[in-house]
């Protein structure tokens, strides 16, 4: 059974191994793949693992021997999925390995917009503090979470994981979402419009998939009924926010500060007006990549591919 790994390099830039697949069947691992070169390298393959290379319609019709499709991740927006299921190729995903990987992730984003960590352990390696004439100095607002009111877009696995940290810095969470499901164990939580969300916020963290439905929600509009003082996370998909008006907002003071880990192009073009905009944090798509969370969605694939091989598939997102 030939089985490719169209882009492994991201996944295992050489931490982990891939004894357990190469197990399996005649395995090919590319590092990358260039889109012009995915149908080539695909010829006569029953299963391809695809972290983010394309698996469009055009590229789906040239694969005539393709059974499976391993998505390397939870978003699977880069499979017509749709096509797949025409086709009769089962595809699955990796749903919940990264959930305490980015819900931690969230908190380095917020709590370094709060206080400024770094940039103050600069100074004080530059110096500044040596010649200090008073015991501290600080050169920005020092933010406390306790009291603030976190709004999560999304309250899926991660975005409650998200809440229960929250929860432990005694802010006050509330959420919108496609399903509201019982949270009444949660004392300081609240259901809300969007609306209501994006105004009562001091904290707007973004935690949905990517759909027609979210793409650019976060716009130039949205963006207005946010508090000046308010913070914006975005660690789920880049394309939901407008990266031109989330610049033009920040520079506007028409919201405070942003962190995020993900842009609506990537890599992204050196010109995005992103790269300008003040009090933004911005990090290359790294919430998911702990170690740990790398090892389990490996030990998930395969799983995944083991469980399909034996007439049982799991995961599967284009039934």
């Amino acid at each position: 059974m030939k089985i490719v790994v169209l882009d492994g390099y991201t996944l295992n830039p050489g931490d982990l191994d891939w004894d357990a697949l190469n197990k399996v069947g005649d395995v090919t691992i590319y590092d990358r793949t260039p889109y012009a070169e995915t149908a080539e390298r695909c010829e006569g393959a029953a299963i391809v693992l695809t972290n983010k290379a394309p698996l469009d319609e055009a590229i789906l019709n040239q694969l005539l021997d393709l059974k499976y499709i391993g998505v390397l991740a939870t978003g699977y927006n880069i499979v017509n999925t749709e096509v797949c299921r025409q086709k009769g190729i089962v595809v699955s995903n990796v749903p919940g390995y990264g959930t305490g990987a980015v819900a931690q992730f969230v908190f380095a984003l917020l709590l370094e917009l709060c206080l400024h960590v770094q940039k103050h352990s600069d100074e004080v390696m530059a110096g500044r503090w040596a010649k200090s004439v008073d015991f501290c100095f600080w050169d920005y607002p020092l933010i406390e979470l306790a009291g603030k009111t976190l709004g999560i877009i999304g309250f899926g696995t991660i975005g409650q994981k998200v809440a229960d940290i929250a929860t432990a810095f005694d802010m006050d969470i509330i959420a919108t979402g496609r399903r509201q499901t019982d949270q009444s164990h949660r004392k300081n939580f609240k259901w809300v419009s969007l609306d209501e969300l994006l105004q009562q916020s001091d904290v707007v963290s973004i935690h949905c998939p990517l759909t027609p439905d979210t793409q650019g929600l976060i716009n130039a509009e949205n963006l207005g009924k946010m508090k000046p003082s308010a913070f914006l996370i975005n660690t789920s998909r880049g394309p939901i926010i407008n990266d031109a008006d989330l610049a033009h907002a920040l520079n506007n003071n028409i919201i405070a500060g942003a962190g995020t880990d993900v842009l609506s192009k990537e890599p992204p073009p050196a010109d995005n007006p992103i790269f300008t905009a003040k009090n933004c944090i911005i990090t290359p798509h790294i919430a998911w990549a702990a170690k740990e969370a790398r090892a389990r969605l490996m030990g998930t694939v395969i799983s995944n591919l083991e469980a399909f091989i034996a007439g049982q598939p799991v995961n599967v997102i284009n039934n």
